[in-house]
């Protein structure tokens, strides 16, 4: 069990390994350090490649010189590890089996990568350092917090009104119109559907530059992901913590659980070990079940959206029963308090949330396509070719996960077109 505080967590770690339990604090250290260099890539709009006027060049000169503050060897090792495999780079910290597999699983949410895959290292730090303290209730009680924001200021929200596409006039977005056929005339469009369908389902190719659509086609968003819910009669109690109240639990015993799960996806075929991250919310939000009840939320890796054969009910069974198996073996007692089940596979996601290829955070997380290439040089500022149109999704900088930072960014990138 790894708690936030690194002295629990090390004297937890030391009934596996010694030697673990002493590297672990200074790997979270190591972290810390180089946390404020990272939250200001991320924080900022990402450097304009395409047009480095003087401003821009600024900008650049700032990343570096925060760069540069890091000691001498905290610099080198950043610069070192950039391209690594999560796999290699755990593997000179730990020896321990069960904490490697356990970390590198942030190095591979919703990527098309196993932890052997170069730049992984990447991803972990883009998930491990922006991290602070989760919301209670998760990503539900978010949305209902950024809606009562919203609504306090005067925001109008219009529910089950699905976009066609949005209105071009002399090379300006004007507005949106929706498939009821109505028409939504605004100075400013912010889209935070993905870039793919961003540009290719909501735009006519003759509004946009031609280069777009050629270099959205090749924006890669293969989903590798599906998502579980269970409601369950009871808690979930893990064999090895009997009456513990755990919020969030992953599964994989050692690297090389992560890599084989990722090796079937490759070749268009689920897992039949799945790697599984769960969540159980109702431990900090009891309000989401009745009394006594929980629900649980479990993100399953490697689930292709491609899927050799293609998806039918059939094959949603045998992934559930995957997923339920996986899950089974740490916790004896979770089927027979099972009451409902959800399963939504790559193919679901995109049809019930408009995911491109499901892919959960608009676009896959590799090393051509972070930072300023995200998802291309002319838009990874949220700003695009197209006046009055920005973006606010995954798909740009700084990247998937619920962060919020894509949506801040375009407004900001709104706000100083708008001043």
């Amino acid at each position: 069990m790894l708690h936030r505080n690194a002295q629990a967590a090390a004297s937890e770690i030391r009934n596996f390994s010694a030697k673990d339990a002493e590297r672990y604090g200074p790997f979270r250290e190591f972290l810390g350090r180089i946390q404020g260099f990272f939250q200001r890539l991320l924080d900022r709009p990402a450097p304009d490649l395409a047009s480095l006027g003087l401003g821009h060049l600024f900008e650049v000169a700032g990343s570096a010189l925060a760069l540069r503050r890091l000691s001498e060897r905290d610099m080198l090792e950043v610069l070192r590890i950039g391209p690594m495999c999560v796999a290699d780079w755990l593997n000179e910290w730990f020896e321990g089996k069960l904490l490697k597999a356990g970390l590198a699983q942030s190095a591979i949410q919703g990527t098309w990568m196993g932890p052997w895959s170069a730049g992984t290292v990447v991803n972990f730090l883009l998930q491990e350092l922006p991290a602070g303290r989760e919301v209670e209730g998760g990503p539900a009680a978010l949305t209902r917090a950024l809606e009562a924001s919203c609504r306090a200021h005067g925001v109008e929200i219009r529910l089950a009104a699905e976009v066609r596409r949005i209105l071009m006039a002399a090379n300006r977005a004007r507005g949106v119109v929706l498939e009821s056929g109505a028409e939504i005339a605004a100075p400013v469009v912010v889209s935070s559907c993905d870039p793919k369908r961003t540009f290719r389902r909501f735009l006519s190719p003759r509004d946009v530059p031609p280069s777009l659509p050629s270099a959205m086609q090749h924006w890669r968003c293969r989903g590798t992901t599906a998502k579980v819910h269970l409601a369950l009669s009871g808690s979930l109690e893990f064999a090895g913590r009997p009456g513990a109240r755990i919020e969030w639990a992953r599964t994989g015993e050692e690297m090389d659980d992560l890599e084989r799960a990722f090796d079937a996806v490759k070749y268009g075929e689920c897992s039949t070990r799945p790697v599984l991250d769960v969540r159980v919310p109702t431990v900090s939000e009891p309000t989401l079940a009745p009394a006594g009840h929980h629900v649980v939320s479990i993100i399953a890796h490697f689930v292709p959206y491609h899927l050799r054969g293609g998806w039918n009910e059939e094959r949603r069974k045998e992934l559930g029963e995957a997923v339920i198996s996986m899950l089974a073996e740490a916790c004896p007692t979770l089927r027979e308090r099972i009451v409902a089940g959800e399963l939504l596979s790559p193919l679901d996601l995109e049809e019930r949330y408009g995911l491109t290829e499901g892919h959960i955070h608009h676009g896959e997380h590799s090393l051509d396509q972070l930072f300023s290439l995200r998802p291309l040089p002319s838009c990874s500022r949220q700003i695009t070719p197209l006046a009055g149109l920005y973006l606010a999704s995954g798909g740009t900088h700084p990247g998937g996960g619920i962060t919020c930072g894509p949506g801040a960014l375009a407004a900001s990138a709104v706000l100083r077109r708008s001043n």
